[in-house]
């Protein structure tokens, strides 16, 4: 493979298409976001980056609090609005054709229509230049009932979650392995 050499960028791909909610029920706003990942398992910390000039910065700012709701196929359209419209002009939410619920742990709310939501509070802002980094421990998750098997184990697999690349949005595809499948031992074969 023959490589060419590109000035720094921020090309790490793909990226969670997530939709981040803020605000209350009462006055929700939504904001798409690539730039987020885990920190930390203990405790498990994520964080979101968000341009000061975007109009949800403020409203997490002052609460404290956000949701990263995951996106599956369905929801990519209204994802991809709140991704480019701003609360301060409209009623993303609405406009969109999502739905709001109250949160458990967090007075920012969920969006219905995703399949995990992470409920966040923030610990830190870090201005790190174009973006200001939230820091946020994860107080508590939601997750759709249809995605537990009959012993609560989580199906994400099963959600249709959707990832972000380069501007484009892909549906996750098939599985090609699993955590610590390239060191397993295989199984002896049983003896007839």
């Amino acid at each position: 493979m023959s490589k060419i050499q590109w000035k720094g960028s921020a090309l790490l791909a793909p990226v969670p298409a997530a939709l981040v909610s803020c605000g209350t029920v009462e006055q929700p706003n939504a904001l798409a976001i690539a730039w987020t990942g885990i920190i930390c398992s203990n405790p498990p910390m994520t964080y979101i980056s968000v341009r000061p000039e975007r109009y949800s910065h403020d409203i997490i700012k002052k609460s404290g609090e956000f949701v990263i709701n995951l996106t599956a196929g369905p929801m990519t359209r209204a994802t991809d609005f709140c991704g480019v419209r701003s609360g301060r002009e409209v009623d993303k939410l609405a406009a969109a054709g999502l739905t709001v619920e109250p949160a458990g742990a967090v007075s920012a709310p969920l969006i219905a229509e995703s399949p995990l939501s992470l409920e966040c509070r923030v610990t830190q802002i870090l201005p790190l230049g174009s973006h200001d980094m939230f820091l946020a421990e994860i107080v508590a998750v939601d997750v759709e009932e249809m995605l537990l098997d009959k012993d609560g184990k989580l199906h994400l697999e099963q959600a249709g979650l959707v990832a972000y690349s380069h501007g484009e949005y892909f549906a996750l595809g098939k599985k090609v392995g699993s955590f610590g499948f390239s060191v397993r031992k295989k199984r002896p074969k049983k003896r007839k």
